[in-house]
């Protein structure tokens, strides 16, 4: 069997932990407002709860998403569970903007977390990801994330550490501008 090389592969047989990033159509920023993003990140977490993917980190933006999480007894939900965030927050989009059938959603990418230090590397990208994008310089201060989360529920010495880290060296598809006048 071949590989379709226009899009991303999911080979997602066994449980794990994952690192993904969806991208929207032309990075175009469909989600921009407060209102949207609101509505962007409830849909994402009760999606998620859902198809029960136990989240460890996540942002969303206008235009993208990241997240990292642990996958129930298979990681093939993975697929169920992007089909379902990507159908839902596309027809809302589409309604706000009465743009019936308009391409929302590009693709998502994953990447399974096999090492604790990329695991940890990941989960500090993601809580940093508004500090990347210049949007904040405390993660905590952006409204669409789980920074502020994590820095009120986890240890102390744990969120030094996983905030600490470098992340210079991460690779992920990242390649988004966000302007803080669409938040």
């Amino acid at each position: 069997m071949r590989d379709w090389p226009h899009s991303p592969l999911h080979r997602l047989t066994y449980p794990g932990t994952y690192c993904v990033t969806g991208a929207t159509y032309e990075k175009h920023p469909f989600f921009r407002g407060p209102h949207r993003l609101e509505y962007l990140s409830d849909t994402f977490l009760a999606v998620c709860e859902k198809h029960q993917w136990s989240l460890q980190a996540w942002a969303v933006f206008p235009n993208h998403y990241h997240f990292v999480a642990a996958s129930p007894a298979s990681g093939v939900t993975l697929t169920p569970f992007t089909k379902e965030f990507h159908s839902l927050t596309a027809i809302q989009a589409n309604r706000w903007d009465q743009a019936v059938g308009r391409q929302v959603w590009y693709q998502y990418w994953e990447t399974e977390l096999t090492y604790p230090a990329s695991y940890f590397a990941r989960l500090s990208y993601v809580h940093r990801n508004a500090v990347h994008h210049g949007i904040v310089r405390e993660p905590s201060l952006y409204a669409w994330c789980s920074a502020g989360w994590f820095e009120r529920r986890a240890e102390t010495s744990f969120y030094k550490r996983i905030m600490t880290m470098k992340i210079d060296r991460v690779k992920m598809d990242d390649e988004f501008e966000v302007d803080p006048a669409d938040l």
